[in-house]
């Protein structure tokens, strides 16, 4: 996969919805009307998949949120988070992946966007973005919001064998909950969602 097929991937139509809700966790489905038409008040956030090039390979990073926050505890992120009143959506995906990761926002070539994800549990309307910088960032971590960095690597984020499923006991319920897997880490939820409809990009 090269940074080429990832440019054409990004201007064909957007496959939405549809996609996210392959790697939804089932009580997530349930919710699909909801997020189609997600209140008007929800807190706008950005994130980023930021591609880099690495061992002949595009990576990007995720991260692991700390035990000591508020919401979504231990789980794999991409870099992002809220958007302060006076910046857009991708001015607030590239300043956070700055304070989170250490990524210069000048050094991040915006390739595109993909579909609005609605989150019930924290009432977050997230904007997913695609970047690219021509070589691995410098990372440098906020130990407050990353408790830990990985890199994945595109290739395996499109091979078929890194989506699983396993039942999961969720706030005293057995569900069957799918997710990516990286190495050790276990990638589900909203931003699995996310890199579902990603993935669904080069299909």
């Amino acid at each position: 996969m090269t940074l080429d097929d990832v440019k054409q991937a990004l201007t064909r139509t957007l496959p939405g919805l549809e996609a996210q809700a392959r790697m939804a966790p089932p009580y997530r489905r349930d919710q699909m009307a909801e997020m189609l038409n997600p209140p008007a008040d929800c807190k706008q956030a950005g994130v980023l998949i930021l591609l880099y090039p690495q061992n002949g390979l595009l990576y990007f990073p995720l991260t692991r949120r700390p035990d000591s926050i508020e919401f979504h505890k231990g789980q794999i992120s991409l870099p992002g988070g809220s958007r302060e009143k006076t910046e857009s959506l991708r001015q607030a995906a590239l300043r956070e992946a700055q304070e989170e990761i250490g990524v210069e926002p000048s050094a991040v070539e915006v390739l595109g966007q993909l579909t609005s994800l609605y989150v019930p549990l924290s009432n977050f309307c997230v904007q997913p973005f695609v970047g690219y910088t021509p070589r691995r960032p410098d990372f440098q971590l906020e130990e407050k919001e990353v408790a830990e960095l990985i890199e994945a690597s595109l290739e395996t984020l499109l091979d078929p064998a890194s989506a699983h499923e396993e039942n999961w006991d969720i706030r005293g319920e057995s569900w069957r909950i799918p997710f990516y897997r990286f190495g050790p880490h276990k990638v589900w939820g909203a931003t699995a969602m996310i890199l579902a409809e990603f993935v669904e990009m080069f299909m």
